[in-house]
């Protein structure tokens, strides 16, 4: 009888929290490239911005990156704990925010770092079947928008995307505007904000604290940007 070898534990890191089973890719200054790190595999063309199909020919602007590839990078990357926190839910309408805990290693000074980002799904940017999901579709968006700003990798993320079209139910004696207004997270904002008694005033100081200097010229919640506009949406929510 031969005795079967001990398996080699492949996720193992070392000193500076690297797996040691994993060739890394490294930027001049030092630090992981985790653009590189994605395999070819995780990666399709963008049809709705080039009909190359070779993707060695076409710039990050012009790929997708599959769920897989990022579920890959996080794998790479590691972490202890993704949370999940549904900030709205409706047949119409969901926001959802996801929050990872990364492990510690080299970038971060061998300190876990948290890292949170919020995305939405609505009959506005999600059509078919898709529409009985958006739970679901808004927590794999936030996903992906959780890992890709954290590693710093610009490539859009395939669930991130809205189809072309979309379908928005209408109904005669203004459906269609009571529809499109529970999918706006503008006017999300609005309301959140009323019912919070939080004036726009609150909101751009608060922002120009936290370094966005143009928030000053804000007149109404529609010159937010729509990222922060979901921020806003998720910390207001636990007020």
């Amino acid at each position: 009888m031969v005795a079967a070898k001990a398996k080699k534990n492949k996720f193992t890191r070392d000193s500076d929290g690297l797996l040691d089973s994993t060739d890394y890719v490294f930027n001049e200054d030092g630090t992981i490239n985790w653009r590189g790190m994605i395999k070819p595999n995780f990666l399709v063309a963008n049809r709705q911005k080039t009909n190359k199909s070779d993707i060695s020919e076409l710039e990050d602007s012009q790929l997708i990156i599959l769920l897989g590839g990022i579920k890959d990078l996080a794998q790479i990357r590691g972490f202890s704990k993704v949370e999940y926190s549904v900030h709205q839910a409706t047949p119409e309408y969901a926001c959802v925010s996801c929050r990872i805990e990364w492990l510690p290693n080299f970038e971060t000074q061998g300190l876990p770092v948290t890292f949170e980002s919020t995305a939405n799904a609505g009959l506005n940017n999600t059509s078919d079947f898709g529409q009985k999901y958006l739970v679901e579709i808004a927590e794999n968006r936030a996903f992906c928008r959780a890992v890709r700003n954290f590693l710093r990798v610009n490539i859009v993320s395939n669930d991130e995307m809205a189809p072309k079209t979309s379908a928005i139910p209408t109904a005669e004696s203004g459906g269609q505007t009571s529809s499109t207004n529970a999918t706006d997270p503008y006017s999300l904002l609005s309301n959140l904000m009323n019912s919070k008694n939080v004036a726009l005033a609150s909101i751009k100081n608060k922002l120009f604290k936290e370094g966005l200097i143009e928030a000053k010229e804000y007149n109404s919640v529609r010159d937010i940007p729509k990222d922060k506009v979901f921020e806003l949406l998720g910390r207001l929510k636990k007020k």
